[in-house]
């Protein structure tokens, strides 16, 4: 086996400084995933009629094709059907893409951490003269952000892992400079799992900080 890892190792900084992007893609995607997802939400425990049907195809093309698929039809295929959209870029259509899909499966973390709320606490609430707002701020909120917290941080995490997609439509990132560099030197294993080792040390990040977020809001106010 003719593994080089002086070389590997080497390529730790070329291939670091494009951390920034990937940061940038998947957090503005994961935020937009939230408000569309927290909509969603809404619109499925009301059923508002039209708007729930039209939802419920939304959901299930966005749960049923690839991500991969889903980023080349709004790069490649928006731009075909409406000219207008010609000068998209590359980056915005991954952020379009990712902050569409992942709403469809969050809309579902957050209407359940709503409904694991007993309704009896907002009857108890409202017994004691409480606004609406008192009650959704004070009361029911507090405990759908920590039954929602650790599903949603394993999106972001998702999401972050995800942008290594962004490089197929020529999204210069992590994967594109690694892939760059295994082109010139043929060694495609050390180059990819310099890679793979980056952004394994990033979700190990990210679970870190979410168990001390977790941890947080579990203390008692």
């Amino acid at each position: 086996m003719n593994f080089d890892f002086q070389y590997m190792l080497s390529l730790f900084p070329r291939i670091i400084e494009f951390l920034p992007i990937v940061l940038y893609i998947g957090t503005l995607s994961f935020l937009l995933a939230i408000v569309f997802g927290m909509i969603f939400a809404v619109i499925i425990n009301n059923k508002y009629p039209v708007l729930y049907q039209i939802l419920m195809v939304i959901i299930s093309y966005f749960r049923g094709i690839p991500t991969l698929i889903q980023i080349f039809i709004f790069y490649f295929g928006l731009p075909q059907l409406f000219p207008s959209l010609s000068s998209i870029d590359a980056v915005t259509a991954v952020i379009i893409a990712l902050s569409l899909r992942n709403p469809t499966y969050l809309s579902e973390v957050f209407r359940s951490a709503f409904l694991a709320v007993d309704k009896g606490q907002y009857e108890a609430c409202i017994s004691v003269n409480m606004t609406k707002w008192q009650i959704l701020r004070t009361v029911i909120l507090p405990q759908v952000t920590r039954i929602a917290i650790p599903p949603t941080g394993n999106y972001y995490i998702m999401m972050i892992k995800d942008t290594s997609l962004a490089f197929t439509i020529g999204v210069v990132d992590m994967m594109a400079r690694a892939k760059l560099e295994a082109a010139v030197t043929f060694k495609f294993l050390e180059a990819y799992l310099m890679v793979g080792v980056i952004y394994w040390v990033i979700s190990a990040v990210l679970q870190f900080l979410q168990s001390k977020l977790e941890a947080y809001v579990e203390k008692p106010v």
